[in-house]
């Protein structure tokens, strides 16, 4: 018995990560598919068609769930507004990669813990200290130089993108006030939010399918995005946390790969000093949190 638990734990550890690495390169992949076909079909239609291949997936997931589990969701207002939120977030990713460079909207999007440590103490009422405010900060710095401060860095795409990121940040706020919504519940919400706002807007902007091949990704992009939902969700539950979520940071790494490999995109200068800084202020929030919960597990709380 004894074996045979250590051999669970070894499997576990290793599993969880590499779970968590496939999770993060479908992320990726479903980000360049999207990158593609909005630069031929409409954003709306994009949306829309990426919700409804979602849909093939999560519809038998709900029926299995139950119906009522939909109806009895907790906090009726905050469900609605992190589905606002979670639309305006997939809206606004797919306009800025229409003309910004992939690896930069990522790093836009990976700044979002730095929103949500930031926004902590004024809307969980979270303690943090001159440690976590420092690397806030420096986060801050790192989107600042991101942007490469000049007359045009207000640009359309780039304010979007800020937009977005933030809109991103209070999904993951929201998501420590729905704790007990099961996640199934949650991504359903989010996915037929998507999915309306992009029938609404799709009529206006549609584009016949140019080829098989098109279809056939408009068909894989909702299909992707879901597989790496349950991908990181499976690493969360047989992994602990503090291993495998810095891993997500590897989007970036992705990112710059297929930017450079499917658009000729050359990372710039400025945007890997920025990333670089961003990254460092994300990991070490997260370090620091989880050293804080296993502190306050073992002794009384003291400050920071």
């Amino acid at each position: 018995m004894q074996i045979s638990s250590t051999a669970a734990l070894r499997g576990a550890s290793v599993a969880g990560p590499a779970i968590m690495l496939l999770g993060m390169l479908m992320f990726a992949l479903n980000d360049t598919m999207g990158k593609w076909l909005v630069a031929s079909y409409g954003l709306g239609q994009v949306v829309l068609l990426r919700s409804l291949a979602a849909l093939v997936i999560l519809v038998p997931m709900v029926w299995v769930a139950g119906l009522p589990a939909l109806k009895k969701a907790e906090r009726p207002w905050m469900q609605l507004a992190r589905v606002v939120c979670s639309t305006a977030e997939v809206f606004c990713f797919y306009y800025a990669v229409m003309y910004l460079p992939l690896a930069d909207v990522m790093t836009y999007w990976l700044a979002a813990p730095i929103y949500v440590a930031a926004l902590s103490p004024l809307l969980l009422g979270d303690h943090v200290g001159w440690r976590r405010w420092t690397a806030i900060a420096i986060g801050f710095v790192g989107v600042i130089i991101t942007l490469e401060p000049s007359a045009a860095m207000f640009t359309a795409p780039a304010v979007i993108s800020i937009i977005g990121s933030a809109a991103f940040a209070f999904m993951m706020i929201s998501g420590r006030f729905l704790r007990g919504t099961p996640d199934t519940t949650l991504v359903f919400f989010q996915v037929m939010g998507a999915g309306l706002a992009g029938l609404a807007f799709a009529p206006f902007d549609w584009s016949p399918i140019q080829s098989g091949f098109d279809l056939g990704l408009l068909g894989l992009l909702g299909i992707v995005a879901m597989a790496a939902h349950m991908l990181v969700n499976r690493a969360l539950k047989i992994s602990d946390a503090a291993t495998v979520a810095p891993l997500q940071y590897t989007l970036l790494l992705w990112a710059v790969i297929f930017g450079f490999l499917f658009f000729g995109d050359v990372p710039r200068l400025t945007m890997l000093v920025g990333a670089a800084l961003i990254v460092a202020s994300g990991l070490f929030i997260f370090i620091r949190e989880q050293m804080l919960k296993k502190r306050d597990s073992v002794l009384p709380a003291v400050p920071e």
